[in-house]
């Protein structure tokens, strides 16, 4: 259970939102915006409209034609974008992605110089302090692992005193291997992110693959041996079970159809932190998260149109 903390009135999605490059054919492809922490504020920011709760997106972009098209989007989906960092001369993030018969993915980066890389370093007009305004922070491994060690670490301090005064932190490690220097230090800045988290949404594949888990009972012990009370361990099409208990989400129900799996954990945790801010129960948090998710795969493109039920169902 998610107690002691302040209502839930504004969110900040910290990471990366990069240009998408969606092959189609051997000749064509279809430009979008997307990046993990992004989807999940474009699905956070639709399911809370009209309910009082702010979603703002936290990163850094260049001034170049293509982060501009990037701010505009994110404001035209109604994010707020007073915390986007501006550095002259670069530009953001690029990445194309081809889908098998099966809906899977597979992507490949050009990302190494991107603007996002140089969030909350000297001088900057969006300090990580900007962040003490907000009741909810989401991080991912990808926010942590784009960023220089001396960001992490003092992003890692920064949560201490933000926890202490109330603020409530989210994580996903949605882990990207080529992201970090060495496994070790993904290991390293995931426990200490684990250990500092009130709203856990791992994935089962990811904790595995990093921490080599033997099964997922042994990757929920490790979790909870963190000191996790709230979240959800996500299994994609077999439903997610609660970091706390164990227990898995009742009758959760697959996609029609497998289209495109992009986006499918960044939608489900929109969906939990919906529903969390809301005051709704975990069974009914995991429930939203599990549902958006299995609608958002049926559709190409990690950003989809939503049906108003999903929004009615919350409110």
């Amino acid at each position: 259970m998610l107690t002691h903390h302040r209502p839930i009135r504004s969110i900040a999605c910290v990471g990366e939102v990069m240009i998408e490059m969606a092959l189609q054919d051997q000749a064509t492809a279809r430009l979008g915006v997307a990046g993990d922490t992004f989807n999940t504020a474009y699905y956070l920011n639709r399911l809370l409209a009209n309910t009082g709760v702010s979603t703002t997106y936290v990163t850094a972009l260049g001034n170049d034609t293509f982060s501009d098209r990037i701010r505009s989007t994110i404001a035209r989906h109604g994010i707020k974008t007073d915390c986007i960092e501006t550095r002259k001369g670069q530009m953001p993030g690029l990445y194309a992605i081809e889908t098998d018969e099966n809906g899977e993915r597979s992507f490949s980066y050009w990302r190494s110089a991107s603007a996002a890389r140089t969030l909350f370093s000297e001088p900057c007009d969006v300090p990580l302090s900007t962040l003490n305004r907000f009741d909810l922070v989401l991080f991912t491994g990808i926010s942590m692992a784009i960023l220089p060690p001396e960001t992490r670490t003092a992003i890692l301090n920064w949560i201490d005193i933000y926890r202490a005064d109330g603020g409530l932190v989210a994580y996903d490690s949605n882990h990207r291997p080529r992201l970090w220097e060495s496994t070790k230090v993904a290991r390293d800045i995931n426990t200490q992110m684990w250990k500092r988290t009130d709203i856990a949404l791992p994935s089962v594949d990811d904790e595995i693959a990093l921490f080599e888990d033997t099964s997922e009972n042994a990757a929920l012990a490790r979790l909870r041996s963190y000191g996790l009370t709230y979240g959800a361990l996500k299994r994609g099409p077999d439903g997610p079970r609660e970091i706390a208990t164990g227990a898995p989400l009742t009758n959760p129900s697959p996609a029609s159809k497998m289209e495109d799996s992009t986006a499918a954990g960044d939608s489900f945790d929109a969906g939990f932190l919906a529903a969390t801010c809301l005051g709704k129960d975990i069974q009914a948090a995991m429930h939203t998260g599990h549902q958006l998710a299995a609608h958002v795969v049926t559709q190409p493109g990690a950003i989809v149109d939503i049906p108003d039920r999903f929004v009615v169902a919350l409110t």
